[in-house]
């Protein structure tokens, strides 16, 4: 389902990590290690990183800062996505968004069920758009944040993914602002 056209050179983008945790540290951060292995080894560049607690406006505002930077593309949160008190990471998300991926979620819960059989059902990934840069949120466990990366964005961050990919579209992202 997924190819590669050959003939189309990679475009690297530039994608910023965040680990929501009340517990992690950059020295244990497993799940945010695993995204900046997988994003370097296909050829992006990692434009920032943190760590931060769970707490629905300091998440918010982190997404708002990278979205204006112009060295940012795509933002991919790890935690905070689940159904406790305080898995409040899918909600800054959206008080950010000014669009959602709605499907993003769809397919990750897709690709999750071949792996994790019905409690699926238990996460709440999401994707969005907002000021020009793509946002994902995805669960905090290390096997969803390979199982999203290698199913889902390792192709759609590939310029020459086709039939389409999320690459082609990001210069047009925000486009309604620059229309006067």
């Amino acid at each position: 389902m997924s190819r590669i056209d050959e003939t189309q050179q990679f475009i690297p983008v530039r994608i910023a990590i965040l680990t929501v945790s009340d517990t992690r540290g950059l020295q244990d951060d497993r799940s945010g290690d695993t995204l900046v292995a997988r994003l370097t080894e296909a050829g992006h560049s990692l434009a920032d990183r943190a760590i931060l607690r769970d707490d629905r406006a300091a998440i918010a505002d982190q997404l708002r800062l990278w979205i204006a930077r112009d060295d940012v593309d795509v933002v991919i949160s790890t935690g905070g996505t689940g159904l406790t008190g305080r898995d409040v990471t899918v909600e800054a998300h959206r008080d950010v968004y000014e669009k959602e991926i709605d499907a993003f979620g769809t397919v990750f819960t897709m690709v999750s069920f071949q792996k994790i059989g019905t409690s699926a059902v238990q996460s709440r990934a999401t994707g969005g758009v907002a000021g020009g840069t793509y946002l994902f949120a995805l669960p905090g466990s290390t096997g969803a944040c390979k199982d999203a990366w290698d199913e889902i964005l390792r192709w759609q961050l590939d310029y020459r993914h086709r039939p389409c990919n999320f690459v082609e579209i990001l210069p047009r992202l925000d486009e309604h602002q620059r229309r006067k």
